[in-house]
């Protein structure tokens, strides 16, 4: 099976996610509670992959899922769906319209297909292994900057006591090499980077669910996504995508091993 067939399915659970996302989406009295980790989850979160899984029994009764509320079937090497409901549940919760549906197909240990709808923005991405990145019918690709001077970087939230995970150890410096940055955070920020309107987006702490879609995405777009060690792991805990040319770089700096560059008006 090609794994641009998987497509179709995919983007028949994202059309039912979209329609219970929008029916909650700013809802006057929106259930939400509280998981055993702080983090937030409500009553879309969970209507949506009951209705994912439901569709998985009735159409793909082999295929195994793993989702961020209600359980990750193993590995055994048969395909298997990998869901996050809602990716950026506090922001649906705060009624901010960045939240998504991401759905991803891995094979025998490999991402071969994914899919991200945002219905709040209109808006969606997809990707099969050897068929490109598009977002809706446009394909993308990512950008070809190649200096660090003029990179745009977007991260996740740098603070609060929400964080799981603090900034890596040379954030402030790579703030500091790069032309802008901005603090989109979640699917979204990857998401431009694999449409070339950003280079690098960095996110400290992730699940399997976060992050496997938008992998294939930025990686058919031609860039690269790696945990912050290097790693090309959807389950490596943290993730950074980049155009592909400034990736080592970014990742050496965000290491906090790189000696920190001495610009000639800063020498005393």
């Amino acid at each position: 099976m090609h794994p641009s067939e998987w497509l179709p399915f995919l983007v028949e659970i994202a059309d039912r996610a979209d329609a219970i996302a929008l029916r909650f989406f700013r809802a006057p009295r929106l259930r939400v509670e509280t998981k055993p980790d702080a983090s937030p989850v409500t009553e879309a979160d969970r209507a949506i992959e009951e209705a994912a899984r439901a569709l998985c029994a009735a159409r793909r009764p082999a295929l195994a899922v793993a989702g961020e509320e209600f359980g990750i079937a193993p590995e055994d090497g048969g395909p298997r769906l990998i869901i996050d409901p809602i990716d950026g549940t506090r922001n649906f919760v705060r009624g901010v319209p960045v939240f998504g549906t991401l759905l991803a197909i891995e094979e025998e240990g490999e991402i071969v297909a994914g899919l991200v709808s945002a219905p709040a923005l209109a808006s969606r991405w997809s990707a099969a292994r050897g068929s490109g990145a598009f977002a809706g019918a446009r394909r993308i690709q990512v950008s070809a900057v190649r200096k660090l001077e003029d990179a745009f970087v977007l991260h996740s939230s740098v603070g609060g006591r929400s964080e799981t995970a603090p900034p890596p150890a040379g954030f402030a410096e790579l703030v500091r090499r790069v032309d802008r940055t901005r603090g989109f955070g979640d699917f979204y920020q990857h998401l431009l980077v694999a449409e070339g309107a950003a280079e690098i987006a960095i996110d400290p702490s992730v699940r399997l669910w976060d992050v496997a879609a938008l992998m294939v995405i930025v990686e058919e777009a031609g860039g690269r996504a790696t945990t912050l060690a290097g790693d090309r792991r959807a389950s490596g805990g943290s993730f950074v995508t980049s155009n592909g040319v400034l990736h080592d770089a970014a990742l050496g700096i965000l290491s906090g091993t790189r000696p920190r560059l001495i610009l000639p008006d800063q020498r005393t």
